[in-house]
């Protein structure tokens, strides 16, 4: 059962003719961040304290990951990003990275049948992307940068601060803000490369001041010619200890811009490390050797962290 954080998000999501939409609807885009030419000491000592915060010495001892995630879309956000969300195909996904190679795959399904993504370096500015659907290697160049948002969106999304900590990026402190009550100091990030096949997104997050975790990720959506101009936004929550590391488990992920609806809430239900599979393993259709048996499902209970 969802508690009362993913129920406030829920009543922003339906108050369709509320006040609120009329503020954002058609407002400039929630993401200001200056085009400065190097970042500033304050936001680099912040996003090191997070780092620091999320585990990043165990998380830079492993060798690969395995997670599974699951959950359910809202009401009309398919209609708006059809080609984005995918609901067909995207319900659970069991998702293999290799962080040091900066490989991720995805292994998606839903009513629709299976959906299989494959994102990696290589010597295209925008690295490579392979995606099937039930077996079938789709080439059209909308689906593939699609994919290749998502793959690198979840994975900004479940690692944040342990995956931006090593990338040279400009990065500046803004005003404070306060996520589901808590107060937050917030670091705002110029990715570029952006995610998947866009020169450039902005983002940021929202670190608590207490224990210096991310609590929240606003980003744009420049890869794909359909969300061009949106920004979405993801709380996240239930952070646990896990491998050295401290993850966060539930998730609500809100379109604020240019209109307030919901898209999704998921939760992380199995996460296992170093199990010795290779990039070989995840090269497609399917999860292949080591990689293939679903992620070990979670205990939780005491490692769970507000």
């Amino acid at each position: 059962m969802h508690d009362h954080r993913f129920q406030r998000r829920a009543v922003l999501g339906v108050a369709i003719a509320s006040p609120i939409l009329g503020v954002l609807h058609g407002c400039a885009s929630p993401l200001p961040v200056s085009l400065t030419a190097r970042s500033t000491p304050a936001a680099q000592s912040l996003l090191n304290e997070s780092a620091n915060a999320h585990g990043i010495a165990a998380f830079k001892a492993l060798h690969d990951l395995s997670v599974s995630h699951e959950g359910s879309w809202r009401a009309l956000i398919d209609k708006l990003q059809p080609v984005l969300i995918d609901p067909g195909f995207r319900r659970r996904s069991e998702d293999r990275l290799l962080p040091r190679e900066g490989v991720i795959a995805q292994a998606s399904s839903g009513p629709a049948g299976r959906k299989f993504v494959v994102r990696r370096p290589s010597s295209h500015a925008f690295g490579e992307v392979r995606v099937w659907f039930n077996g079938e290697e789709a080439r059209d160049a909308e689906r593939r940068a699609a994919a290749a948002l998502v793959a690198d969106a979840y994975r900004l999304i479940l690692l944040g601060p342990l995956l931006l900590a090593q990338r040279d990026l400009v990065l500046e402190v803004g005003d404070s803000e306060r996520v589901n009550g808590v107060p937050c100091d917030v670091l705002r990030i110029q990715l570029v490369p952006g995610l998947g096949h866009a020169n450039f997104d902005q983002a940021a997050f929202f670190i608590d001041r207490q224990e210096r975790l991310a609590r929240r990720l606003r980003f744009s959506l420049e890869g794909l010619e359909s969300t061009k101009g949106t920004v979405h936004e993801v709380d996240m929550f239930e952070h646990m200890a896990l491998h050295g590391m401290r993850l966060p488990t539930r998730f609500a992920e809100m379109r604020v811009h240019p209109t307030l609806i919901p898209v999704r809430d998921w939760r992380l239900v199995g996460l296992d490390v170093n199990r010795g599979f290779t990039a070989a393993d995840l090269a497609g259709p399917e999860l292949a050797g080591a990689a293939r048996q679903p992620a070990a499902a979670l205990a939780r209970g005491a490692a769970s962290l507000k």
